[in-house]
């Protein structure tokens, strides 16, 4: 017979009523009558029913995480974070993954509601605009965004456009003044797009003409022969490359390096989300860093006060939060020597020949 919570309480020695708040809210339980109770539940083998708490409409303890993917490590390490503050405090995590794919961020949303969350951390293509985004806000859902970076919604995230200006500029200092930017769809992250303001506005405010985003498939593990010649092929093609994030310039770096081109001799490359296991590549990979760790923390920290009623709901500020970015100059990157003729570092923008 399946041992029932009734069982639990007549083991242990206490009301049935001790015994749900020790499975359900273990903090408001005595420790030494939690340590009981968890002693009569592992003897009995007894396993609490979500369901049969959802039944009862009780609270579910349940928050649900959406990721565009987990194959990327900057969400990975997101989750790390969240979860990790998520089981110390009781709760458990539902997660599901969209591919930025409307559809699948429509069924996600349905299917953790289904769930009963008791709120939702999550990253979505477009924050400002995002229609189910406005219906969870009709719902009274609790939700906050990682990464997206908005003034809009709850959010937690870097300064996109603040952090990519700074990595331009790096390489600006760096005596390079064609520079190209890949980024995947633009129209599938908003934080591309900030991203690539920030590099123009690099580019401007040295007096270079900024480029069009290169835009490519960053779920390739390789690059399109097309882009390959574009980015190689030439007497103007850049000297530095800007990749939106770390795994595309990876992919970058190991197409540049068949083509023949070594680097940084040939080709300097500046990545962005700032993984770790950018710094174990030879050599290694210099990058815009976001505390991506930290950002799930946070996102988690806003959550659980949103949900408990600790949230503070005046001005714009307690809505986004801004964590510090950083630049980390690996190997990646080689000084472009100073010349004497019209590509110098002294040259206007108009001596500076199309490279894009």
């Amino acid at each position: 017979m399946i041992p029932t919570i009734k069982d639990v309480a007549a083991h242990a020695g206490f009301s049935i009523a001790t015994v749900s708040r020790a499975i359900n809210a273990p903090h408001t339980v005595n420790p030494v009558t939690l340590d009981k109770v968890r002693q009569s539940i592992d003897a009995l083998n007894f396993r609490p029913s979500p369901l049969g708490r959802q039944l009862r409409g009780e609270r579910t303890r349940l928050i649900g995480v959406i990721l565009p993917t987990i194959a990327n490590p900057v969400f990975a390490e997101c989750l790390q974070g969240i979860d990790e503050l998520a089981a110390a405090q009781g709760y458990r995590l539902m997660l599901m993954t969209t591919q930025y794919d409307a559809d699948r961020e429509r069924h996600a949303i349905e299917t953790l509601r289904e769930h009963r969350v008791e709120g939702l951390i999550l990253t979505v293509a477009d924050a400002d605009t995002h229609p189910l985004l406005d219906e969870l806000d009709r719902a009274g859902l609790l939700y906050v965004l990682m990464h997206n970076d908005t003034v809009r919604r709850p959010s937690v995230s870097v300064d996109n456009r603040l952090a990519a200006f700074d990595g331009v500029r790096t390489l600006i200092a760096h005596g390079h003044r064609r520079i190209l930017m890949l980024a995947g769809t633009l129209a599938a992250s908003d934080r591309a797009r900030q991203r690539h303001l920030g590099y123009a506005q690099a580019m401007q405010q040295a007096g270079l003409t900024p480029a069009p985003a290169l835009e490519v498939d960053f779920n390739a593990d390789e690059l399109a022969p097309s882009v390959l010649a574009h980015l190689t092929s030439g007497p103007n093609r850049p000297t530095a490359l800007f990749c939106s994030n770390d795994l595309l310039a990876m992919v970058v770096m190991r197409g540049l390096r068949r083509a023949g081109l070594q680097i940084p001799r040939d080709m300097s490359i500046l990545g962005f989300d700032g993984l770790a296991m950018g710094e174990l590549l030879s050599p290694p990979l210099a990058s815009v860093c976001a505390p991506n760790r930290e950002i799930g923390c946070a996102a988690w920290e806003r959550l659980l006060a949103r949900v408990t009623g600790t949230y503070d709901t005046s001005g714009e500020t307690s809505r986004t939060l801004t964590l510090p970015h950083s630049v980390r100059e690996g190997a990646t990157i080689a000084a472009i020597p100073n010349r004497t003729d019209n590509r110098s570092a002294h040259a206007s923008t108009s001596a500076e020949e199309p490279f894009a």
